[in-house]
């Protein structure tokens, strides 16, 4: 049977206009080895803003096109489209994961039509997508689609996290912003798994929410006290391994600062070069898009590196990734839930004032797009 759906798309042009909108595009009959999926959720996740919005000034935010046909366009201001050069005039579907029914499969296949999966791989913004098991997990009868969304990249991080902590040698992780669905499953996989883990939140409100599942380190970025604080809680963990999702400003060097202060606390001498103790911290998200500022007052034994969950999955044994991803599916329900603000629709999605709420990324919110 012929089918069409909608994609959302993203297009920057040469001269510097980003334009969103949905696209009606044939859906192909699913081959030898591949699902058809209708998509019925999808999370907005900080990563798939990144390519929604690229660098545009969202102040320029309009609406244009029709009811049936809406389009959201914003200007990216000329200074940054060197950024972005790759991707000019191309036309991109959006959406890192998401869950739906299978619709359709390939004759190998016929099993799983039916059944509900949550499947990673982009473009699942849209009404189908046409993917290959490979990139799925079969949910359980009773789950909803909602609960099998957000199955890939933020628990995926969060175990990624524990799983380069055990790689590298350490024994503790500092994460900030903390109190994100992401910071959440993290929590809660470092209690069972016996690692402690410094919690940085931005308000008192977060402190109790993270306090109220069980976290035990927690440290507030908005009291005067916040240094000192940081420095006691690394030197009580050993924490000489944190990650850093907000990347611009200096959350990165406080980190590095507070780890080198706790080390320090155990040097018989002093050294000029500072702690021989290895301090590493990585930025893995763009909360805050400015420059990453780094005061140096952390000596010469440290590293500041990128973390990406899927070049980090290019190169982790398979039998860790298999282990990571039978354990989100055994735990979707608990620690790997995810809480969602409020549910949109493609449409709404083009929507100036509901983008603009989106679109800001702040910590405990999270938007799951319903086509």
């Amino acid at each position: 049977m012929a089918r069409s759906g909608r994609e959302l798309r993203t297009t920057i042009t040469e001269d510097g206009m980003l334009r969103i909108n949905l696209e009606t595009l044939p859906v192909p009959e699913p081959a030898q080895g591949e699902l058809l999926v209708r998509v019925e959720a999808a999370p907005i996740n900080p990563s798939d803003l990144g390519l929604l919005f690229g660098p545009a000034d969202m102040n320029t935010l309009k609406a244009q096109g029709t009811v049936e046909n809406p389009v959201l366009t914003a200007q990216v201001p000329a200074h940054l489209l060197p950024a972005v050069k790759a991707r000019l005039g191309q036309s991109m579907p959006v959406g890192n994961e998401g869950a739906g029914k299978v619709v359709g499969a390939g004759s190998d296949l016929q099993h799983l039509v039916g059944k509900r999966v949550a499947m990673i791989g982009g473009a699942m913004y849209a009404d189908y997508r046409l993917i290959t098991p490979e990139s799925c997990i079969v949910l359980p009868d009773e789950a909803t689609a909602a609960e099998g969304a957000a199955l890939f990249v933020n628990p995926l991080t969060a175990l990624g996290f524990v799983e380069t902590m055990r790689a590298e040698g350490h024994r503790a992780i500092v994460h900030a912003p903390a109190a994100s669905n992401l910071g959440q499953m993290l929590v809660k996989i470092c209690q069972a798994d016996g690692i402690e883990l410094v919690n940085i939140v931005r308000s008192q409100e977060q402190a109790d929410l993270l306090r109220g599942i069980g976290a035990r380190h927690i440290v507030d970025s908005s009291t005067e006290t916040f240094a000192q604080d940081l420095e006691n809680a690394i030197a009580d963990t050993g924490a000489m391994l944190g990650f850093d999702a907000i990347g611009g400003g200096e959350m990165t060097s406080t980190m590095l600062n507070a780890m080198e202060a706790a080390a320090a606390r155990k040097m018989d001498s002093y050294s000029r070069y500072g702690s021989s103790t290895m301090k590493q911290v990585y930025i893995y998200g763009s909360l805050d898009t400015g420059p990453t500022i780094l005061k140096r007052r952390f000596g010469f034994t440290w590293n500041l590196g990128g973390w990406l969950l899927f070049s980090f999955l290019k190169r982790t044994d398979p039998g860790v990734a298999k282990r990571m991803r039978d354990r989100v599916r055994a735990e979707m329900t608990t620690t790997f839930a995810s809480h969602y603000t409020a549910e949109i629709s493609l449409q709404d999605a083009l929507r100036p004032e509901i983008a603009a709420v989106y679109e800001k990324k702040s910590t405990g919110e999270k938007y799951l797009l319903v086509p």
